[in-house]
């Protein structure tokens, strides 16, 4: 990622994409690059605004978010966030098939977004808090069928971590951002950040997907 995260907006509601745009102006390290309102535009565009991360709405004319996310991902074009109106599961499970890096609901929080943006940017996953449990269930489920021990799959990988990272995991495996373990665990944003890549690394994971996924397996998961 360049000093400055280069973001490229695509949505098919021109006055989303201003509302985005201009929310995102206050931001010294985020630069809109461009705006497209559908996937075709935005195939099209990325090529020449060579963006860090692309912000993709889901429905749109033309060309759909998620063929457009395939698309891009396929290319290695740049990351995607997906930021959409609709809660709903086949949208969310084919976007991370797609091989989007994040997937985020429209009435999220500006700092929720903005966080995302960063993460992803990053090479981070980012996953809306309302929908990880979903994730979790949905993916680790043909796993516990085939493997009932549980958990005892990862145990050497778990005993890698440190008593402070295994807390970190759980507050993960259960959902939480990077802000919320912090203020969880009384410890700085940048503590935080260093120990999720260091369990990522660990764990042989890529995302925050794959570690709650984990997290849920092994049973270390968070009460809520």
């Amino acid at each position: 990622m360049s000093e400055v995260l280069r973001v490229l907006l695509v949505d098919d509601q021109p006055i989303i994409r201003s509302g985005f745009a201009m929310m995102l102006s206050v931001e010294d390290d985020i630069e809109v690059v461009g705006e497209a309102g559908n996937g075709q535009e935005a195939l099209e565009l990325v090529r020449a605004a060579a963006p860090d991360v692309i912000v993709m709405d889901v429905q749109m004319p033309v060309l759909d978010g998620i063929a457009a996310t395939r698309e891009i991902v396929a290319q290695d074009l740049g990351r995607v966030l997906i930021l959409t109106t609709f809660d709903r599961d086949d949208y969310l499970f084919a976007a991370l098939e797609a091989g989007a890096s994040g997937f985020l609901l429209k009435n999220a929080q500006a700092e929720q977004l903005v966080e995302a943006l960063r993460a992803v940017g990053d090479g981070n996953a980012l996953l809306a808090p309302e929908v990880t449990k979903r994730v979790i269930q949905q993916m680790s489920a043909p796993a516990q069928q085939a493997d009932t021990a549980g958990g005892g799959r990862h145990e050497e990988l778990l005993a890698q971590l440190t008593d402070r990272e295994r807390d970190v995991l759980r507050l993960i495996g259960a959902g939480r951002s990077n802000r919320e373990i912090a203020a969880e665990l009384f410890i700085g944003a940048a503590t935080v950040k260093t120990h999720v890549s260091s369990i990522f690394a660990k764990l042989a994971v890529r995302d925050r997907v794959g570690a709650v996924i984990i997290a849920h397996e092994a049973g270390i998961v968070a009460s809520d």
